[in-house]
């Protein structure tokens, strides 16, 4: 940071303060009427809100004498250090002779609010070395930008100096240990306050909401007396950020209701709680929102809805923000590569790459994501090769777990499986569970039983195994007929407390989103879904449909088998969407699980037989149904 002393400080000497000084000052001024007053002085400093203006009446202080005016002195320090000038406001500080706690406070303050956070701990330090004790004010400040070793040594001082019960140290204190992840102390601090200012009340709820506490948070949000639009956000994106993106969605209408205007922060909470949901008359009517209430759509709001648009299945949407950025960053190019990767457009993909790259920006690693993403979906095994060496010779990029999980997924489903395991073996840095899940996922596929066998012994015996890995063997054994492995598998599981993760398929319909389970028959119009769904038997048995019964991982009869595919519930969410949205309108389906072969070839003849769009979206990609078609071409 720059120290370089003002000139117009240069040409007065500083002398210490003191109460005859500033005395005499004031008559002399107050007696002159050609020389304005020290109150005069301190509005026209109040008043300069530029630095040109403060410049001014700073020269003007100069010219009539009041250099060594200690009050205003210490209003130009923190003028300047609120106006972007911290290097002023330092240079007048260290012209300050003796400085009081308030010109200390002050610098710590300025170096606080500019992120400055080790420095505004240094001067807090010298303060002490010089022997000036700190005010509630002080503590306010630093507590700001304190980690939790220093937060603790800070608060064993505010309990020395008295100032542990004040609101505003107490409630700085509470957010130390909050930022921590200390909820236990913070809870205790904030339960113990004697009264509860709003920004402590917003402090002890953004802990909750960090730490995923959402019970506790939403009780305290609830009892709040009042709430600003801060409250409504750290709620909103607790939701957001812990996997309950209904909640925000529906939280944010009472916020509407309650006529809290939302602003840019509340926006993107929203748009990733529709992307997480795959909403899409959601997330179109937020845009459309934030266009009609002055929500200003910058670099980062747009780059938000890029995402959205793409994981609620519309690049066309996507596309159209993605064109209409000005001044667009390597993250929103990013976003658009990511978007056209997930769908499976590879060529796009690849296409947008290489114009990010001729405009003269460096990729980062989320860009090789991206491109090694678009690789593997549509079996690009040479180009991804190319790409992977490409990212760590040209671009001095080290690969990270993401990078390795694109490549062994690329190279083990276009059956280069040993190729795959020998990559992950050589690996620098150790694999994770979702990587050993993509390789054993193709080793199912390919029906490669021995290394499937051989991975997840592996995993077992490491303890790297989680209910992905059991379930994947599971798999592996059931499509070999090997029903004794099956029930093996499935008895550790229930000895080690493993229970697989339930598969849920969600539609949106007219600003709502219904979730299904597998025979799932909780829904309104359950009656009327499992009608659609017999009508929807008798068309696939009218085109030659044959259920694939060999994906049923239980030993049951053929009829049995057949009935535990037909109420899979991306089925159920299909056969609603039939009954509840105009015919020849698109069908969005999510799905938080890979969709399974009997599902997929089932969706593509219902989009032939209805004329229907169906997108849908699982746990790997995306799926566009066209006329008895999909754009994965049966490559997922």
């Amino acid at each position: 940071m720059s120290t370089t002393p003002l000139t117009a400080i240069n040409r007065a000497p500083i002398s210490p303060p003191s109460p005859s000084t500033t005395t005499t000052t004031t008559t002399t001024t107050t007696s002159t009427q050609s020389v304005p007053s020290v109150d005069r002085f301190a509005l026209l400093i109040d008043n300069s809100k530029s630095i040109p203006r403060l410049l001014q009446a700073h020269a003007a202080l100069l010219r009539h004498g009041f250099h060594d005016h200690s009050i205003l002195n210490f209003k130009l320090q923190r003028s300047y250090a609120s106006l972007g000038r911290l290097d002023y406001s330092v240079a007048l500080f260290r012209r300050t002779q003796s400085p009081n706690v308030f010109f200390w406070t002050s610098v710590i303050h300025g170096h606080a609010q500019c992120g400055l956070n080790d420095q505004a701990l240094l001067y807090y330090t010298q303060m002490l070395i010089q022997g000036v004790e700190p005010n509630c004010f002080t503590f306010s400040a630093v507590l700001k930008v304190c980690p939790l070793g220093p937060g603790k040594a800070l608060h064993c001082q505010a309990i020395k100096f008295g100032f542990d019960s004040d609101l505003y140290v107490r409630t700085g204190l509470v957010d130390v240990y909050a930022r921590a992840g200390d909820v236990w102390s913070a809870q205790h601090l904030f339960d113990t306050m004697p009264e509860k200012s709003l920004v402590s009340l917003t402090a002890m709820l953004t802990c909750y909401a960090k730490h995923e506490k959402l019970d506790e948070a939403r009780l305290l949000f609830d009892l709040m007396p009042e709430r600003d639009v801060v409250c409504w956000n750290v709620m909103i994106d607790g939701y957001t950020q812990h996997g309950m993106p209904n909640e925000a969605l529906l939280l944010f209408r009472k916020m509407l209701r309650a006529k809290v205007k939302p602003n840019e922060v509340t926006v993107l909470s929203l748009v990733s709680a529709c992307g997480q949901l795959g909403a899409l008359e959601s997330g179109k009517w937020l845009h459309t929102y934030m266009a009609n209430n002055g929500i200003r759509i910058n670099v980062h709001v747009a780059t938000a809805l890029i995402d959205m648009y793409c994981k609620c299945g519309s690049l066309e949407d996507a596309r159209l923000v993605f064109d209409r950025i000005q001044g667009k960053d390597v993250i929103a190019w990013n976003s658009m590569i990511i978007g056209y990767a997930m769908h499976g457009f590879s060529d796009d993909a690849l296409e947008l790459f290489n114009g990010l790259c001729k405009i003269g920006y460096q990729p980062t690693d989320i860009t090789f994501i991206g491109v090694l993403s678009a690789c593997a979906h549509a079996g690009l095994v040479s180009e991804g090769r190319e790409f992977f060496s490409s990212m760590k010779d040209e671009y001095g990029i080290k690969p990270k777990i993401e990078h390795y999980g694109c490549m062994v997924n690329l190279l083990s489903r276009a059956g280069h499986l040993e190729e795959a395991y020998e990559l992950v073996k050589n690996m620098k840095i150790d694999p994770d569970p979702v990587l050993w899940g993509t390789l054993l996922g193709a080793c199912r596929l390919h029906g490669n039983t021995a290394l499937g066998e051989e991975i997840a012994e592996f995993l077992v015996r490491h303890d790297l195994a989680n209910s992905g890995t059991y379930i994947l063997l599971s798999n592996i054994y059931a499509a070999a007929g090997n029903w004794e492995g099956v029930a093996r598998v499935r008895t550790l599981m229930k000895n080690s407390g493993i229970q697989k993760e339930p598969g849920c398929s969600s539609i949106e319909v007219k600003n709502k989103v219904y979730e299904f389970l597998a025979g799932d028959k909780r829904h309104p119009k359950s009656k009327e879904i499992y009608t659609m769904l017999e009508e929807i038997n008798g068309w696939l048995r009218a085109h030659g449909y044959t259920p694939q019964t060999d994906i049923v991982l239980h030993d049951l009869g053929e009829r049995q088998k057949e009935q535990s595919l037909e109420v899979h519930g991306e089925k159920l969410a299909i056969a609603f969407g039939l009954i509840s949205t105009k015919p020849g309108s698109t069908i969005t389906i999510v799905k938080n699980l890979r969709v399974c072969s009997d599902c997929h070839a089932v969706t593509k003849l219902i989009s032939k037989i209805t004329g229907r769009k169906i997108i849908m979206r699982d746990r790997n990609r995306f799926h566009h149904f066209v006329n008895g078609s999909c754009s994965c071409g049966d490559y997922w």
